[in-house]
């Protein structure tokens, strides 16, 4: 069983990656310095994610509601490409969102969690996603590139976007 443990750092530190065979664990800590009712308005308003994040989110349709649990149908953009995605998603009321997403053609299928806590500068966004890669040849590839890049394009791509939205607010 192949085990490796990477920590990423930089002045604000974007992620902690935990790899175990197929399965990868990403998790990272943000501070936005808006309040917590502000960001979870944005971050579970699934269907503006094309306009609020146009750089991971080229379409999102909610096929099922029910109360606060989501089925979606979503084009999302990654390493170059795009590609579908069906994600089944809990929304936490005021808290975040919980899902279970699964990507056939990239190969992969994951569990992500995004909770959000009130601090003193505003609110933590404490993310994580474990991501399943099915595909054994993709792993070699995938384990740096979803390791490392997604979660630095995940800051760029998301909670930076998030920053220029509400911060001046705040």
């Amino acid at each position: 069983m192949s085990f490796f443990w990477l920590a990423l750092w930089t002045p604000e530190s974007f992620g902690t990656i935990y790899c175990m065979n197929e399965n990868i664990t990403l998790h990272a800590k943000w501070t936005i310095k808006a309040l917590p009712a502000e960001v979870f308005k944005i971050m579970t308003d699934f269907e503006k994610w094309p306009e609020y994040f146009p750089k991971v989110a080229e379409s999102i349709q909610v096929i099922k509601r029910e109360g606060n649990n989501l089925e979606m149908n979503v084009t999302v953009k990654s390493f170059g490409q795009k590609f579908p995605v069906k994600m089944k998603t809990q929304v936490l009321s005021g808290k975040g969102y919980i899902s279970d997403n699964e990507s056939p053609k990239f190969g992969t299928s994951g569990h992500e969690e995004l909770l959000l806590s009130e601090c003193p500068d505003g609110t933590e966004i404490n993310y994580t996603y474990q991501v399943a890669i099915h595909r054994r040849w993709l792993r070699i590839v995938a384990q740096p590139l979803i390791g490392w890049f997604s979660m630095k394009y995940w800051q760029k791509a998301v909670i930076e976007e998030l920053r220029k939205r509400l911060e001046r607010i705040f």
